[in-house]
């Protein structure tokens, strides 16, 4: 069970805890709004009024003995770096913050953040892949350039095997499992691929797009 603290109570706060508090963490929120604060105690196991840029208050809260603190303060920057900075001199294990465009995000990386999250570039880009091809239903990044993409196989694939396909070959793209009916499979080099299957294949998004453009 890992000991979470988020800074932030505001929606994408508030989400984080909640989530982290289903997965069987330990969630503690701080938040300078007594009304926040009041909003998420009933779904965290500690929720407490503070100020995220009081080194006092912070040092009580016992930052060490945190697997991994979020700041989620990407509206009030100023108060974000500080507080991201404050977290790391006083011995995070992990700092995550999030920002609100690329400045922000150089800044908290050189101010303490071990990590930081852009939630609406990503999702931006998220959606924007998606809706680019018919084929591909859903992406998640892993790093770098690297996304696992969840795909509607293509119709050329109908019938075929995955030796016949060699898209490894052919587009250096790593096909990882199959869902078909509803059920998640391994597939081996003599599977066939029917209509109805959905693929998930790891690749960079300029081979995946050279793969799915070839079929058009």
């Amino acid at each position: 069970m890992k000991s979470v603290l988020v800074i932030g109570a505001g929606q994408f706060g508030t989400h984080i805890a909640q989530r982290m508090e289903e997965l069987r963490c330990e969630v503690m929120v701080v938040d300078i709004n007594e009304d926040c604060i009041n909003d998420i105690l009933p779904y965290v196991t500690d929720a407490k009024i503070g100020d995220g840029t009081n080194e006092e208050f912070l040092r009580s809260l016992g930052i060490d003995n945190f697997d991994v603190c979020f700041v989620t303060l990407g509206r009030h920057f100023q108060t974000s770096l500080e507080t991201t900075s404050l977290l790391s001199e006083l011995g995070a294990k992990k700092v995550i913050s999030r920002a609100t465009n690329d400045v922000q995000m150089k800044f908290l990386l050189r101010n303490g953040a071990d990590e930081v999250v852009y939630p609406e570039k990503q999702m931006a880009y998220r959606i924007a892949t998606k809706y680019a091809s018919d084929n591909i239903l859903d992406l998640f990044h892993l790093e770098k350039d690297y996304f696992i993409y969840e795909l509607e196989v293509p119709k050329d694939w109908y019938g075929k095997t995955i030796v016949q396909i060699d898209i490894r070959k052919k587009y250096n793209i790593n096909l990882l499992t199959i869902k078909r009916h509803g059920e998640v499979l391994i597939p081996s080099a003599s599977t066939v691929i029917q209509p109805a299957d959905v693929a998930f294949v790891l690749g960079e998004l300029r081979d995946i797009q050279k793969a799915l453009n070839y079929r058009r």
